[in-house]
């Protein structure tokens, strides 16, 4: 007897779970009518007869490689996708019969055999295989009259020789044999036949499915009413009480009774042919579908419909949530959900019924249509009132250990995770719970926004909950747990691995500005990162370019944006797209959820007073709560909230990125544990009184200080020269200060000293100390995931069913954060012996406990490294307190040791009161403490024992005294196991106590770590090195900076391939000297190298690092103003030459005295004469009115001869030497030495021969490059006119002068160009 369908599928009865997840979303009702008059058979009960007959469903596939017949694989993959009926269509399981089509008429019973002979040869067949649950087009090659078989052969070239009567087939009408038949998809009607799609999920999943066979008990799966329902229209006397919740087993025996045998068939060709992945990646293949059929004659043929419905399903596919499928997802599901899911598309409306086109409309949610919503399963119902409310989240849905993506979330898995669909109709993928943190990074990474739905009930709780209160619930509960976004994210691999700060930034603004483009601005911001629980607040005025804020959006490169929506002004929302990183941008609606400072005071007053007497809390303390009680706000807030609405905007912007926050259950965690700083350097029109340089977006930019120009990364910056940092706090503090570098000479001072002491004859020290704080994960990061887990909210809460062990986790990262903590204080200890010999006031600030560096040696890692044994719950997971770590688990203790000291006592009673010491307890199984006594005393054993059992020669008895001292015994026993269980949770809660000496140790070390980093640095500097002079100036001073043999902190020889770097002299400003250099010099000279390493190296002197010089000496800079380059924003609507003067505006306006301009070839985006003019009329700006130091490169070479008198300005070249090339090309060696004086020419046409323009055009170059000097590089206006009219006089005089021995020729020459200069000057 043939196997049975059950055996050829090749499927555990373990897989009955997943089938129904995957059945989760099984349709209750079609939206469409059947076309067949006659009731639809019930799909759950019904046997069905094994069919031999062409199956009236037929699909119609392009040909992917087959598998054999029989099924080569006993062991089944434990996660076996089944079709699962897609929402809201009504289908049926292919577990739980035969495929059939609903509303058909039955198929002709088994007896009606037909037969084929030569008439079908040359006829195109479609053939169905039971294990792959496919068809499979072919033809009929032959027909074998002895064995009454025909030969079919298959697309992919294979044969078989078939019974074509006993075998399931479809014939394909009007089609010519050889011809591919090519499946077009087709709107759902009720008619449609689920068909198995090819069995790779089988193999691609590999460990998912492994997870899924080993299920416990606890899984739910088994309780959700996974589509056992099927529809009111299919089956109306079903209904949903009958089908849900059927224990697991029962429908293990359920499926067996309904699945009938199917005939064995063998393929010729050999079953390693086939393969899961080359099914996937078989270009031909296309997914069996199936709608309408005709009747024909016995047997059925599909009718192709024409293929607009293509056209209408991508359409509305497209629309969904920008999800758009393509290829083989589109083809599979693309009919369908532009069938069913209509209210997505066209028809689209928000939670208030308002189209997109309406005002106010809100794309985050979708109204669900009633009728939509009646055909649901109470599973499905859930599921889409999670979704509706989060249209712009993939929704992680947790069903047992696995979260599920479902419809539109589904195709961002399947994309972007790589995830394999399931099996079915129905869009479907997921994916086991350990893998969840890397999941959910790698979509946050690309953008995407997570919503992470968790189970809060087990199925026996929901059992319990149904019985105790009436529910008529049949799914667990479910809650939103998580939002996870770039700004959100918390842990991950990446995460722990990349050091930069992922900034959440809120942003509003005020003022005039909102009305009037010219007005300034008036911005409030809120930065938060959450991974290190840090908070900035700030609010600044701008100028109409933003010019503060980009410089904030330049450093900071916020990975989301928060603001509110239809506030900022066109201008800001520029700012924003220019200066950002592709960030994810969040609009709230104002005052709801974007709250105003008064509703965010409110707000977070009632959370600050609420935890001010917690313990854990980092307010708990009287010194941190201001105000006489009235008020436990921490000591910033308070002052922003009285400085007479100072700062109403950035308390505004606290209060959406708290909003924000409490959506992601990340607002409290946050708050507890807050480290508020004031946003720094915010206004830059005080720029004096700060303590910092200003470094503005262009300048970071043009200098590549964080990013280079290739592809915006680190390679080439100052900062990957600079970072030899080994913390990740390190890497982040020496952003900041190269994004901040210091202003006042005595502090630059201070970390020069600093940096002096820890290299030399102290250089052991410090490697001692990095390589101790190398092996450290990164602990701010680490301490703040601590003080996190003590708030069991989100995914920390209590309800929350996990089935990964989050105890064990918690436990390792916590002994990591104490060895952590502990490595710190003692590599700082270690350190603290270079202060024997040298002296220096930072150094004794940070290595001194008490001051910078917290005094937590004595007290706070003593008491955790005596509490309990760090290897030992590292390794188990379980914390096992010592002896006085604990009061409550030492309680416990002591009372379990009381009641078992008092069993002892007892025994010894005992011993003595029947005269025989041999008494003693005995357990036996679960009873303990057992009185066995020797069988000749049990005449003397009292009436009151309770003989319990006996053996040969003794009994066993329990006195009433032991039963009393046992029960008493297992309630210490109870209560030690509790206090046991919370041990972990208040040891933490004690570390959190301590919070700020923590921070403090962290801080502290991440800054020893960048002072050592900038000691080691500069030894990768190629040539000398020295350590900058920053002199002190007064308004009387004249600002200076002199260089000699300054070399390029970054670029080296070695990397250029053309020998080493040469060094130049530079010297500007000063007493009596010029203050500007105004730089000519060849194309390709050197010219932006110079103007970039003088800026660097006076960045690197103000961060209190060495620079690569002989001599450096500079007074202090309070801005760098750059403009350099070639770029446009095409995105805020600016051209090249618009960037160009923008950035040059900026720096007319804010240039100080004091500060240092850099200026590369202005004016080269437009007409000579126009370039010209606002060139100069630039520099003589900063020259006569602003007396600033500067560098100004320039091909103008007019500049250099109006200036070449003035005092205040040196002339200078980059050296070259030139030679006479071919074709009269002049070719010109490079010699990169800054030298006095200007360049005649910039020849340009150097650098098209050295790009490989052709002989020919460099040729007709030179030759125009000739003519337009003659006609146009000469006229210069009113001083060349003078020069004419002097030469004409000149040349008078001589011929009038007969006596002159001149030669008449040369005369001849000057009179011609005298009348050139006179034509051109006139």
């Amino acid at each position: 007897m043939a196997p049975s369908r059950r055996q050829i599928s090749g499927r555990s009865p373990l897989v009955n779970q997943q089938r129904q997840i995957t059945s989760f979303f099984g349709k209750s009702a079609s939206s469409s009518p059947s076309p067949s008059p006659s009731p639809a058979p019930s799909l759950s009960n019904k046997k069905i007869p094994k069919s031999n007959n062409p199956n009236p469903n037929s699909p119609s596939p392009s040909p992917p490689k087959k598998t054999p017949k029989l099924n080569p694989n006993p062991d089944p993959p434990a996660r076996s996708p089944s079709p699962g009926p897609a929402t809201p269509s009504p289908v049926q399981s292919k577990f739980k019969k035969p495929l059939l089509v609903i509303g058909q008429t039955p198929s002709p019973p088994q007896s009606a055999e037909i037969t084929y002979g030569d008439e079908v040869v040359g006829k195109q067949v479609r053939v169905f295989w039971p294990l792959d649950k496919k068809w499979y087009d072919g033809s009929v090659t032959f027909y074998d009259k002895g064995e009454g078989k025909h030969v079919v052969e298959y697309e992919d070239g294979e044969e078989e020789s078939l019974d074509l009567g006993k075998e399931k087939i479809e014939w394909v009408v009007g089609t010519k044999s050889g011809d591919r038949f090519k499946l077009l998809r087709r709107g759902a009607s009720a008619l449609r036949k689920v068909v198995t799609d090819d069995d790779d999920g089988d193999v691609e999943m590999g460990d998912v499915e492994e997870e899924k066979e080993s299920k416990s008990d606890g899984d739910d799966s088994s309780d959700e009413d996974w589509g056992k329902n099927v529809g009111k229209e299919v089956c109306e006397s079903e209904e949903d009480d009958d089908v849900e919740l059927v224990d697991e087993n029962e429908m293990d025996e359920e499926e067996k009774d309904e699945e009938t045998p199917k005939v064995n068939r063998v393929s010729k060709t050999d079953s390693r042919k086939r393969k899961a992945s080359e099914v996937t990646k078989s270009g031909s293949e296309k997914k069996s579908r199936t709608d309408k059929d005709t009747i024909l004659k016995g047997f059925k043929a599909s009718v192709v419909e024409p293929p607009k419905k293509i056209v209408e399903a991508d359409k509305v596919v497209k629309g969904l949530d920008d999800t758009i499928l393509d290829g083989d997802a589109l083809a599979r599901f693309g009919a369908r959900e532009s069938e069913k899911f209509r209210f997505l598309g066209v028809d689209r409306r928000d939670a208030k019924r308002r189209r997109p086109t309406d005002e106010n409309y809100d794309p985050r949610t979708l109204y669900l249509p009633p009728d939509f919503v009646k055909k649901l399963t109470g599973g499905q119902r859930q599921w889409w009132e999670f979704k509706s409310k989060h249209m712009d989240k993939v929704v992680f849905f947790k069903m047992g250990k696995f979260y599920e993506l479902f419809e539109m979330d589904a195709h961002v898995g399947a994309k972007e995770l790589d995830i394999q669909y399931m099996k079915g109709e129905q869009p479907h993928c997921g994916f086991p719970e350990k893998n969840f943190s890397v999941n959910i990074e790698k979509l946050v990474r690309k953008g995407y926004r997570v919503l992470v739905v968790e189970q809060t009930e087990t199925p026996d709780q929901l059992e319990q909950r149904r019985k105790e209160k009436g529910s008529k619930d049949k799914v667990v509960k479910r809650e939103i747990c998580a939002v996870v976004t770039k700004g959100t994210l918390t842990d991950g691999e990446m995460l722990s691995t990349n050091p930069d700060a992922s900034y959440l930034m809120a942003l509003t603004e005020g003022g005039e500005s909102l009305t009037d483009q010219k007005a300034e601005h008036i911005f409030g911001v809120c930065l938060v990162d959450v991974a290190t629980k840090k908070i900035m607040l700030g609010q600044f005025k701008d100028d109409q370019d933003c010019s503060a804020l980009s410089c904030l959006l330049s450093e900071i490169r916020p990975v989301e944006i928060i603001k509110p929506a239809k506030v900022l002004s066109t201008a800001t929302e520029r700012t924003i797209v220019r200066q950002t990183r592709n960030p994810l941008v969040n609009n709230l609606v104002p005052l709801s959820e974007f709250w105003d400072a008064e509703k965010t005071m409110h707000e977070v007053g009632i959370f600050y007073k609420r935890i001010s007497c917690q313990p854990s809390s980092a307010y708990s303390n009287e010194e941190k709560i201001l105000g006489d009680g009235s008020s436990f706000l921490p000591k910033m807030l308070t002052e922003l909230a009285t400085e007479d609405k100072n700062g109403s905007l950035a308390l505004s912007a606290l209060g959406g990125a708290i909003y924000y926050l409490r959506q992601a259950f990340l607002d409290e965690s946050l708050l507890r544990f807050a480290k508020f700083e004031y946003l720094p350097y915010c206004d830059f029109s005080n720029v004096n009184e700060k303590q910092h340089m200003v470094l503005d977006a262009a300048a970071l930019e043009n200098l590549e200080i964080f990013e280079n120009s290739r592809n915006g990364g680190y390679s080439g910056t100052l900062y990957a020269q600079l970072n030899q940092c080994v913390t990740a706090s390190g890497k982040r503090l020496l952003k900041t200060w190269l994004a901040r570098p210091l202003y006042n000479p005595e502090m630059i001072k201070e970390r020069q000293d600093a940096v002096a002491i820890l290299r030399g004859e102290n250089l052991p020290y410090s490697l001692e100390f990095r390589k101790a704080l190398s092996r450290l994960p990164d602990m701010e990061r680490l301490i703040a995931r601590i003080f996190s887990s003590i708030e069991a909210s989100g995914r920390n809460g209590d309800k929350v069913v996990l089935y990964e062990d989050t105890a064990k986790k918690l436990v390792q990262e916590f002994i990591s954060t104490l060895r952590g903590c502990e490595t710190m204080a003692e590599a700082c200890s270690s350190l603290r012996a270079i202060l024997k010999h040298d002296k220096s006031r930072r150094l004794l600030t940070l290595l001194t406990p008490g001051q910078s560096l917290p005094n937590i040696s004595s007290s706070s890692i003593k008491y955790f490294k005596d509490a309990f044994d760090w290897v030992e719950a590292h390794n188990s997971g379980r914390v096992i307190p010592h002896e006085g770590a604990d009061e409550e688990y030492d309680c416990a203790c002591k009372a379990v040791e009381e009641f078992e000291s008092s069993l002892k006592k007892h025994l010894k009673e005992q011993r003595k009161l029947l005269g025989d010491a041999s008494i003693n307890y005995v357990t036996v199984g679960k009873d303990e403490y057992l009185l066995e006594v020797p069988e000749s005393l049990s005449g003397s054993v009292p009436n009151d024992y309770e003989l319990c059992s006996s053996k040969k020669g003794v009994f066993r008895y329990w006195t009433p005294t032991i039963k009393k001292l046992l029960k008493e015994l297992s309630q210490a026993n109870s209560e030690k196991e509790s206090a046991l269980k919370s041990i972990s949770q208040r040891l933490i809660g004690r570390f959190c106590e301590h919070q700020e000496k923590w921070r403090q140790l962290v801080s502290a070390t991440a800054e020893l770590d960048v002072l050592i980093s900038l000691a080691f640095a500069s030894d990768s500097y190629e040539g000398v090195r020295c350590r900058p002079v920053v002199s002190g100036s007064t308004s009387a001073d004249v600002p200076h900076l002199s260089a000699t043999g300054l070399g390029h902190p970054v670029l080296r020889g070695d990397s250029l391939g053309r020998g080493s770097f040469v060094p130049n002299n530079v010297k500007i400003g000063g007493a009596e000297k010029a203050s500007f250099i105004l730089l000519t010099g060849p194309n390709m000279g050197g010219k932006s190298t110079l103007l970039r390493q003088v800026c660097l190296a006076v960045i690197l002197a103000q961060i209190g690092a060495d620079v690569p010089a002989e001599t450096f000496e500079v007074s202090p800079v309070d801005r760098i103003c750059v403009r350099m380059g070639a770029k446009d924003h095409i995105m805020a609507g600016q051209s090249t030459f618009l960037t160009e003067l923008s950035e040059t505006a900026v720096m007319l306006t804010s240039a100080t005295r004091n500060s240092l301009v850099v200026l590369d070839e202005l004016g080269r985006g437009t007409a000579t004469s126009d370039g010209q003019a606002i060139a100069e009329s630039v520099l003589e700006h900063f020259i006569d009115k602003v007396q600033c130091r500067g560098l100004f490169s320039t091909h103008y070479h007019r500049l250099s001869v109006d200036y070449q008198t003035n005092p205040k300005v040196s002339l200078c070249h980059m050296a070259c030497q030139v030679g006479e090339g071919i074709g009269g090309v002049e070719e010109v060696t490079f010699l990169y030495r800054l030298t006095p004086g200007a360049c005649p020419k910039s020849y340009g046409v150097n650098v098209a021969r050295l790009a490989g323009l052709p002989d020919y055009v460099l040729q007709r170059a030179v030759t125009k490059s000739q003519e337009f000097e003659a006609l146009y590089g000469k006229k210069h206006g009113k001083t060349d006119g003078e020069l004419a009219a002097m030469v004409k006089q000149i040349i008078s005089s001589v011929a009038s002068d007969s006596d002159n021995s001149t030669s008449m020729d040369s005369l001849s020459k000057l009179h011609s160009m005298a009348n050139t200069f006179f034509q051109l000057t006139s």
